[in-house]
């Protein structure tokens, strides 16, 4: 059972993350957690470039995380089928997107590649970077996030094959610990027809421009 049969027998924990009001803090809290994180960090939060800090931070978190009160199911089951019998690959290339590692809360910014071979029935194209941004906008790693960008178009839509290609750099790494900056992360995830014949994973390949050395073993 995938994550669309399990939600719609109601077996399964929605896509989207959601708390309730007595697990989740007050946005008062929340304020007061940020000037407690000011005042660590060794500055007063009293003072007046400060006193709006702890405000813009949460609302920016808002903007930030907006990623957990949607639901990726949701969004893709708004699929048509006049298609006039196209079902050749469909290839979005190059959607920039902004994210933050669940390890530092530090940055990581980067692009994705996707593709999917149509099964009778096609998204619009905004959905599909609508989904990208839905679970970049989550606490991540890009390993998980390719992952779930794969299995979500692959558990709705029900194509012949789904490619997800994710290049980032992470700001964890370029601007604390290593410092290794100029440095780019790759994760691809391969499904159905990407997975299992060359031919189509090459072509997908050569039209995001390589995207560097991946072979669809992700």
């Amino acid at each position: 059972m995938d994550l669309v049969d399990a939600k719609r027998s109601g077996t399964a924990e929605p896509m989207a993350v959601s708390f309730s009001s007595s697990e989740r803090p007050s946005r008062a809290e929340a304020e007061a957690a940020v000037r407690v994180l000011l005042r660590w960090a060794g500055d007063d939060p009293n003072r007046e470039g400060l006193l709006g800090t702890p405000d813009r931070v949460v609302r920016a978190y808002e903007e930030w995380f907006a990623g957990y009160r949607e639901d990726p199911v949701e969004i893709l089951e708004r699929t048509f089928s006049e298609t006039a019998g196209y079902d050749e690959m469909v290839v979005l290339r190059d959607i920039r997107f902004e994210s933050f590692c669940e390890h530092h809360v530090a940055p990581i910014i980067g692009v994705a590649h996707v593709a999917y071979l149509p099964n009778k029935r096609v998204v619009g194209i905004s959905k599909l970077a609508r989904v990208i941004e839905l679970y970049a906008k989550r606490l991540q790693i890009q390993e998980k996030m390719t992952a779930q960008i794969a299995n979500a178009i692959q558990d709705v839509l029900r194509p012949r094959g789904v490619a997800v290609v994710v290049r980032a750099t992470h700001q964890c790494m370029t601007t604390r610990g290593i410092h290794k900056p100029g440095v780019s992360m790759v994760t691809s995830r391969m499904l159905g027809a990407f997975r299992n014949n060359d031919a189509t994973r090459r072509e997908f390949l050569a039209m995001i421009g390589g995207a560097g050395s991946i072979d669809g073993n992700a």
